[in-house]
């Protein structure tokens, strides 16, 4: 699994994590599937230590975002990728617009990979399989609750051969990078944020993304994670 930190990371976040899993209450959480069992088995998981959520279901998106609308202090929604009729990516980018926002977690089965990785440059803030390990699964619902952005180890594999089959043409167009865009680059290697990028540079955050669109068009990338993995294997994380 890979955990992409957040703005907060050992601040705020994770205290506030810690006083709920001491607490007698924990996150209150939505779950959006259309599996019945499978809601049953995800909604046991999560009610019970170290967790203790409070859950709600929803069969669709368009229960499901209703019930974010009307609780109050929603911490985290997981929906399943091939919900509607609202999609996922969708529904995370509503749900990243309030304030404060509201994390998804998506769902898929295995054969749902492609559709699963396509999502990553929404505002999701967690991907994973259906069958993923439970240890690694609460881990990373337990960083994502805490600020940061999970991604499983099953899909992280589909995204690193996906990468893997173009890596000799993204080396190529490397060499069409600006010096501007090969050092944010390396800053979003390095897991930094738009807001520290644009501080770091001395440019706006609409300046940071407009870097952002040419480096993914050049280099074929579909989403800041692939950025990322991208940087670590050209190198370029190490300043």
């Amino acid at each position: 699994m890979v955990v992409v930190p957040g703005r907060k990371a050992g601040g705020e976040n994770e205290a506030e994590l810690g006083q709920l899993a001491e607490s007698a209450e924990g996150p209150v959480v939505v779950v959006i599937d259309r599996q019945p069992l499978f809601l049953a088995a995800l909604g046991s998981l999560l009610a019970s230590p170290p967790l203790r959520a409070r859950l709600s279901y929803a069969a669709d998106t368009a229960s499901g975002l209703q019930l974010v609308e009307q609780a109050g202090g929603m911490s985290l929604v997981f929906c399943e990728v091939r919900a509607g009729p609202i999609s996922a990516a969708e529904l995370a980018g509503r749900l990243a617009q309030r304030t404060p926002k509201v994390p998804v977690i998506v769902l898929g089965e295995s054969d749902d990979e492609r559709m699963t990785t396509a999502a990553l440059d929404r505002n999701i803030a967690g991907l994973f399989t259906k069958d993923t390990a439970l240890d690694e699964f609460m881990v990373g619902v337990r960083a994502v609750l805490a600020g940061h952005r999970a991604v499983g180890s099953k899909l992280m594999t589909h995204l690193l051969s996906r990468l893997e089959d173009h890596s000799s043409a993204a080396r190529r167009n490397q060499s069409h990078l600006s010096a501007t865009e090969l050092d944010i680059l390396s800053m979003i290697g390095q897991a930094k944020s738009i807001s520290a990028i644009a501080e770091s540079r001395g440019i706006s955050h609409k300046t940071v993304r407009n870097h952002l669109a040419n480096i993914y068009r050049k280099l074929e990338l579909r989403s800041r994670t692939e950025a990322m993995l991208f940087a670590a294997r050209m190198g370029l994380t190490s300043s």
